[in-house]
């Protein structure tokens, strides 16, 4: 009997995801179903070349789960069924493509084939949504050290509130794009972004468009005190950010590099990693 295989991530939906992940059963579509933990998955390519053209894989999770599955299977043959069940939190790639969680299951492959990479500490991912940095990468980490702590429900609005006020300090940034450099003060903000949203709901690169694979959008904040950028912050839920062309740039290119003059946090997906001076990213090229 063909397979329907319900990849689920136990820690998506606030640790909630293979109960979230049930919800897609109704499309098995008669196949058997068989539930997959993805943090247990060794081999992915024996896993995938197990799947035939009748089966189907369903990716259940959050923008996180989406990214770990990209990066683990990265340049292997997707199955013809590939599909993504939204259960996670945030869910900014659902957002960006006009999808609301709880409709069926989605085809994701032109998604998932043609993806950035981002370079950090000598090593190379690739990203679903974007890369943050700066006080959105500060939050990612502040957030992380509350979950550590047994706190179910992050705020991470307050978080930035917190500290632009108080925590975060901006940096010196220089941000190359195709070979052209730029220097900012005081960086608030510096995320790379394959899609429009990122960090649940914020929209820093407005018309950035994830099926152009061959540019990205660096979005930079630069250049006021925490008052002011405080008041200007709350914009970039809509997207109307940008027409703050005194403090807010956005650069577009296929090879950029953004580098702080002292490191900070940085979060690929919202994945966290610390401590951070540089990254490159690079737009997806059909040389490759």
């Amino acid at each position: 009997m063909n397979k329907y295989y319900i990849l689920y991530n136990p820690k998506a939906n606030g640790g909630n995801g293979e109960a979230a992940s049930h919800g897609a059963e109704k499309y098995s579509g008669g196949r058997e179903i068989e539930y997959v933990n993805v943090l247990t998955i060794d081999d992915y390519a024996a896993f995938l070349a197990a799947v035939t053209d009748d089966d189907a894989i369903v990716i259940c999770g959050g923008d996180g789960t989406l990214c770990r599955f990209a990066n683990y299977t990265d340049g292997m043959k997707y199955p013809k069924n590939l599909l993504f069940f939204a259960t996670g939190t945030g869910n900014d790639f659902y957002n960006d493509i006009g999808k609301k969680v709880g409709t069926e299951p989605i085809e994701i492959a032109k998604y998932v084939e043609h993806l950035p990479t981002v370079t950090v500490k000598g090593k190379t991912y690739k990203f679903i949504n974007g890369v943050g940095y700066g006080i959105d990468g500060y939050c990612c980490e502040v957030g992380d050290a509350l979950h550590a702590k047994g706190v179910t429900e992050v705020n991470y609005t307050s978080i930035a509130i917190k500290g632009l006020l108080f925590h975060f300090k901006p940096r010196n940034a220089t941000v190359t794009v195709d070979g052209v450099t730029k220097k900012y003060k005081k960086a608030w903000l510096a995320p790379t972004m394959n899609g429009r949203y990122y960090g649940g709901g914020m929209i820093p690169t407005p018309d950035q468009d994830r099926m152009k694979n061959e540019t990205v959008s660096t979005m930079v904040m630069y250049g006021k005190g925490k008052l002011k950028t405080l008041i200007a912050f709350p914009s970039i839920f809509k997207g109307e950010h940008v027409k703050r062309t005194d403090m807010v740039d956005v650069l577009v290119g296929r090879e950029i590099k953004v580098e702080f003059d002292k490191p900070c946090a940085l979060q690929i997906d919202g994945e966290t990693i610390l401590d951070v001076k540089e990254y490159s990213v690079k737009a997806w090229s059909p040389e490759e």
